[in-house]
């Protein structure tokens, strides 16, 4: 494959990834009947069988094979699969009860706070710009403190557990299909007891459910690993810079979503919020694209 070609192949597949991550409250307003920590059961166990399916085909299991026979890693994997179950129940959440224009501030907010994780524990220093990018992002959080009296729980609660997951996996370097689907084994045993002992609602019993509402929750293993896949085709053939350009895609289709299609109430003190972080992702993604073009320009001259 050429280089324009990869190129075109990563551009398709980021766009693919982020726009599948955008509408996926579609899917889970169609289980608006099934509670979220039953739909996150459905999430674990038809993922993890999905994956097993993936891994086998793609020839990784050896790969897999090597995770497990490291305890060390295998309790991070836990810690990281505790981190993204909780994402997961929070975000489910979020979009049932009515939030997903929070949900998506949260997914607006990650990038920027997973900048401040890396100043925190990895070290990375801002540039200027960086830095007064990051005081919009905060300020826009505080306006709704004092205007509206609340924390965005969810939106904060979102975007730290992404965050936090996403940084723990990138000192793992686990690559991504065979770490997802050891984390889905991991939460496996703790989604099945929760089935067969606690979970007790009218959809519990699939042999009782209508054939619809049973594909619709097998279908939470795809909903889960199709976008990651994309994500992972992308992130082989696209720089860093060029994937984060992409991943503003999936929260603007989550506030289009929850403001057109599902008429969520968009206060002003909201709007404001969402302004200031808008201008602070501007503000990121041009002295991003303005230290690559710098870089570029050294490489040529040297």
């Amino acid at each position: 494959m050429t280089q324009s070609a990869d190129n075109r192949s990563g551009v398709i597949n980021a766009l693919l990834a982020y726009a599948m991550w955008g509408i996926a409250p579609i899917y889970f307003k169609l289980l608006g009947q099934v509670s979220a920590p039953e739909i996150l059961v459905h999430r674990i166990i038809w993922s993890c069988v999905l994956l097993i399916i993936i891994v086998l085909a793609m020839g990784n299991w050896r790969k897999v094979q090597r995770i497990v026979g490291d305890a060390k890693m295998l309790a991070w994997l836990l810690l990281t699969a505790l981190i993204l179950g909780a994402n997961w129940l929070i975000f489910i959440w979020a979009i049932n009860s009515g939030n997903i224009l929070e949900a998506s501030l949260g997914y607006f907010i990650n990038p920027l706070f997973s900048v401040a994780l890396g100043i925190i524990f990895l070290g990375e220093r801002l540039r200027k710009w960086q830095t007064i990018a990051v005081l919009f992002a905060l300020i826009g959080v505080v306006i709704q403190l004092f205007n509206v009296g609340s924390i965005p729980i969810i939106a904060l609660s979102l975007a730290g557990t992404f965050g936090v997951y996403g940084l723990l996996r990138k000192k793992l370097m686990v690559e991504s299909v065979p770490g997802l689907l050891i984390e889905s084994a991991l939460m496996l045993p703790l989604a099945i007891i929760y089935w067969l002992f606690f979970m007790d609602t009218p959809t519990s019993n699939m042999f009782a459910n209508n054939t619809s509402l049973n594909i619709t929750l097998i279908a939470a293993g795809l909903v889960t690993t199709a976008p990651l896949l994309c994500f992972t085709a992308a992130a082989k053939r696209l720089s860093l810079a060029a994937i984060g350009f992409f991943q503003y895609l999936g929260p603007t289709i989550m506030f289009i979503l929850a403001t057109v299609l599902y008429h969520e109430a968009l206060m002003i003190e909201k709007l404001i919020t969402f302004v200031f972080i808008w201008v602070a992702i501007v503000i990121y993604s041009w002295d991003s694209f303005r230290k690559i073009k710098q870089q570029r320009k050294l490489k040529k001259s040297a």
